[in-house]
C-alpha cells in the first residue's frame, strides 16, 4: 500500500509565513471581544508588534507592556484604553507574573515540566475570575504573546479564561531570529553579571537560551556556547548537577572549546572534587595556555590538595597573563605563606596593595607575615590599616593583641580586647585574654570578672580556670582559688601529667587550709584540758 503523501504534509507544521498569515486573517475577520494566544520569542513579539499595523492598517492597534510582575490585569487594561479607540490590543511581558511561581529549580524548568505546578499565580486566577468583565467591559480583541511555557500555564492554571480564546497561534522562530538572539545572548554573556540578575530574570534569561536551543536550523557552535550560557546561570543558583549536564552536553559538540572545560573544573571545584578540576582544568590550558582563569582556579584546586608550591607556581602564571589580578596576587601570597616563605609572600601583597588599597584581607595577612619574621611594629602597622578598611574584622583585631603582647604593651592590649569584647560578647577568647592582661597589670578584681565571663561561654576551659586560680590565690582567696584549680584538673585529663608538682603543692595548701580552719577549735581543746589539770591538783 502506498502511503498517502498528503496526509503527511497535514501533519507537518506550517511554514513561517504560512502561521503568520493565518494569524493576520483570524484579526482581520475578527471584531469586538476576542482572546488570541500567540506563542513567540521575545524578539519575534517586537518584530510583530512593528509590523502588525502596517499589515491590518485598518484596524486600531495598541500595545499594553508589562514590565514587571501584577496581579491584575483588568485595572491596567481599564487605564490604558479609557478615552481611546482600540480595535486590538497586543500584551506583552504577562510572563513577569508567572516567573516568581515557579517554586521547583532550574534543572526541571529547563525540562518543560510545567504541568506539575500545586499553585495558581494570582494573575491567573484573577482572569479566570474575570473573564465576564472582560468581554462585557471590553469590546476589544487580545491578543497575548507569550513564551511556550506561558501557554502551559493557561492550559493547565487558567482554564476557563482560555477555553474563551478564540485562537491559539505559534510564529515559528527564522533562522535570521534565532542567529540574531544567539549572539544577543552570547554576547549579554560576556558582559553581564548573572550573578547581579534577581530570581525572575534569571527564570527568563533561561527560557530565552531555552528557546534558542530548539530550532532544527540552530548551528552545533552556537548550540555549545548557548549550553554553556545555560550552565554559567545555572551555576549562580547553586543548581550545579544541572550545569555539569549542559557542560557534558556542549563538550561533545565541541570537545575543543577551551570555556567549556574550564567552567565545568570550576563546578567540580565546588563539589570539593579537586583531582578532577585539575584535570579539567589541565583540559583547558592545553587549548588555551593563556586563560587567566583556569589558571588561577587550577591553583585553588591545588591549594585545597595541600600541593602550596604547585599551587604557588599557577597563580605566577596568571598574573603574567593578566597582572592587575589583585586575586591571583593575593592567593599566590596564601600559598607562599602555607610553606613559610614569608618574605616571597610579602612581594606578593605588596602587588596586591598596589592595585587594590583597600583590601582588608590583604593588609591582614601582611600583618601576620611581618610577626612571622619578628617585624613587630611594621606589623601592628598593616593591622591598624586592616581595621581601619573594617573595623569589625576581628582576627586582626585579635592579633593585633598578641603583638601588643609580645611588645609588652598591655595597656593598649587591654583597650583592643575591650573593644573586641564590644564587638563580639560572646567570643570566650577575648575574655580569656581580657583576664591575662589585667592579671599582669595587678587588676586582680577585674581580671577575676573577665574569667567568670570567659567560663560563662566555657564552662569547661582548664586554661581560664587555671588562670583564676592563680589571681585568687594572689587576692588571698586560698580555698577559692584550691577550687579553681580543682576545676582546671578535673576539665582536663592531661592536667596531672603537665602539672603534677602543682598539684600536690594545692592539695598540702588544702590540708594547710584545714588545718588553719580547725586551729581555734584545737587552741580552745587544749585551754579546756589545761583547765581540768589544775582543777585536779
Amino acid at each position: 500500500m502506498n502511503p498517502n503523501l498528503s496526509d503527511w504534509d497535514d501533519d507537518l507544521p506550517p511554514e513561517p509565513e504560512e502561521a503568520y498569515q493565518d494569524l493576520l486573517r483570524a484579526l482581520k475577520r475578527k471584531s469586538g471581544f476576542g482572546l488570541f494566544f500567540v506563542q513567540c520569542t521575545p524578539g519575534e513579539a517586537d518584530k510583530f508588534i512593528v509590523k502588525l499595523p502596517q499589515e491590518i492598517p485598518q484596524k486600531k492597534i495598541a500595545v499594553l507592556r508589562l514590565v514587571e510582575a501584577i496581579d491584575n490585569l483588568y485595572q491596567p487594561v481599564a487605564e490604558f484604553v479609557k478615552d481611546k479607540q482600540i480595535d486590538i490590543l497586543l500584551i506583552k511581558g504577562l510572563e513577569y507574573s508567572l516567573y516568581k511561581y515557579e517554586k521547583r529549580n532550574f534543572g526541571e524548568i529547563t525540562e518543560g515540566q510545567f504541568s506539575n505546578l500545586t499553585s495558581v499565580p494570582h494573575i491567573l486566577n484573577h482572569l479566570n475570575q474575570q473573564r465576564e468583565r472582560f468581554r462585557d467591559d471590553f469590546p476589544i480583541t487580545f491578543v497575548f504573546l507569550l513564551r511556550s511555557f506561558s501557554i502551559s500555564y493557561f492550559i493547565h492554571r487558567a482554564p476557563d479564561f482560555f477555553d474563551w480564546r478564540s485562537g491559539v497561534f505559534e510564529l515559528p522562530t527564522t533562522p535570521e531570529v534565532v542567529i540574531e538572539e544567539s549572539y544577543r545572548i552570547l554576547y549579554e554573556g560576556e558582559d553581564e553579571e548573572y550573578e547581579e540578575l534577581n530570581l525572575e530574570q534569571k527564570i527568563e534569561k533561561l527560557l530565552e537560551i531555552q528557546d534558542l536551543l530548539q530550532p532544527k536550523f540552530q548551528t552545533e557552535t552556537r548550540k555549545s556556547i548557548l549550553l554553556l550560557e545555560l550552565g554559567k546561570l545555572l551555576v549562580t543558583i547553586n543548581e550545579y548537577e544541572a550545569a555539569l549536564a549542559y557542560y557534558n552536553k556542549a563538550l561533545i559538540i565541541q570537545p575543543d572549546f577551551y570555556k567549556l572545560w574550564q567552567e565545568r573544573a570550576y563546578v567540580f571545584i565546588f563539589f570539593a572534587r579537586y583531582e578532577e578540576a585539575i584535570i579539567n582544568y589541565k583540559k583547558a590550558l592545553q587549548i588555551n595556555s593563556d586563560s587567566c582563569e583556569a589558571w588561577f582556579y587550577r591553583g585553588f584546586a591545588l591549594q585545597n590538595l595541600g600541593s602550596h608550591q604547585e599551587a604557588a607556581k599557577s597563580y605566577l602564571q596568571a598574573v603574567k597573563i593578566k597582572p592587575n589580578s589583585y586575586e591571583a596576587w593575593y592567593y599566590r601570597a596564601l600559598a607562599l605563606m602555607s610553606l613559610g616563605n614569608y618574605k616571597k609572600a610579602l612581594v606578593s601583597l605588596e602587588q596586591v596593595l598596589k592595585i587594590k588599597p583597600n583590601f582588608y584581607r590583604a593588609w591582614y595577612s601582611r600583618g601576620l607575615s611581618l610577626e612571622r619574621l619578628g617585624q613587630f611594629e611594621e606589623a601592628l602597622v598593616s593591622y591598624d590599616q586592616a581595621v581601619k578598611i573594617k573595623p569589625n574584622f576581628l582576627l586582626a583585631w585579635y592579633y593585633k593583641g598578641i603583638v601588643l603582647r609580645n611588645l609588652g604593651r598591655y595597656e593598649d592590649v587591654l583597650i583592643f580586647y575591650e573593644r573586641a569584647a564590644k564587638i563580639k560578647p560572646n567570643n570566650y577568647d577575648d575574655w580569656y585574654c581580657q583576664g591575662i592582661i589585667l592579671g599582669k597589670l595587678g587588676r586582680y578584681r577585674e581580671a577575676i570578672a573577665s574569667y567568670n565571663q570567659a567560663l560563662k561561654i566555657k564552662p569547661t576551659s582548664h586554661e581560664a580556670w587555671y588562670e583564676s586560680s592563680h589571681v585568687l590565690r594572689k587576692l588571698g582567696y586560698y580555698q577559692e582559688a584550691i577550687n579553681s584549680f580543682a576545676q582546671a584538673v578535673k576539665n582536663d585529663p592531661n592536667f596531672y601529667k603537665t602539672n603534677y608538682i602543682k598539684i600536690i603543692i594545692f592539695q598540702i595548701c588544702k590540708l594547710l587550709l584545714i588545718v588553719v580552719k580547725m586551729l581555734p577549735k584545737l587552741i580552745n581543746f587544749f585551754k579546756i584540758l589545761l583547765k581540768l589539770m589544775v582543777l585536779r591538783r
